[in-house]
């Protein structure tokens, strides 16, 4: 029933004009999960994946609260075992901005916004801090196969930027790093 579900949602998202790639990132699976469930092909399933929702702590700001002081914990440990500079705090849009926030403010660090872009690499938004000459954190909420930490960490140093760390609520990889910056998360999901 629950793929059934995803079905109706991927369609929906579909109809309103998302591509795959921001579908994916709006139900947190991978691109192929997707590709898959617009097929509507019942019988041939991706490789395995792992549904990430996130309902429960999103509605309530007190609770994404509870979970970026938790991950700025993360990021303070570290920082002290790698002896580490962080200078600004990356939010991955959409569902990396509100943990970003919460972090920069518990931290007192910039804050950057970092677009990622469905045919293209990416852009920071002019709103928000610059990340030239800066060490920074990149905030996602999930990384599946890593394009979007990829795209960040690209963008980053393009603009003059170090990316020292990135961290997750929830890592589906086994790798602990993303082009060779760390990766940490709190939590780490596998298909057996």
């Amino acid at each position: 029933m629950e793929i059934q579900v995803l079905r109706e949602k991927a369609q929906k998202l579909k109809e309103n004009g998302l591509s795959e790639y921001e579908i994916a990132s709006e139900l947190n699976v991978a691109e192929e999960t997707v590709a898959w469930l617009l097929s509507k092909k019942e019988k041939e399933k991706p490789l395995k994946d792992v549904k990430i929702g996130w309902r429960s702590i999103g509605v309530y700001p007190t609770r994404i609260a509870y979970i970026s002081s938790a991950l700025s914990d993360v990021i303070i440990e570290e920082a002290d075992k790698r002896d580490l500079q962080v200078d600004t705090v990356v939010g991955v849009a959409i569902n990396g901005i509100p943990y970003a926030t919460f972090i920069a403010e518990e931290l007192d660090l910039e804050l950057a916004i970092f677009r990622p872009h469905v045919e293209k690499v990416g852009l920071f938004s002019s709103n928000y801090a610059s990340v030239r000459n800066k060490n920074v954190v990149i905030i996602d909420d999930v990384v599946g196969s890593g394009k979007t930490m990829r795209r960040a960490i690209t963008v980053t140093k393009k603009e003059g930027g170090n990316p020292v760390l990135c961290v997750a609520l929830v890592n589906k990889r086994s790798q602990n790093d993303i082009d060779g910056v760390p990766l940490r998360a709190l939590v780490r999901t596998r298909a057996i």
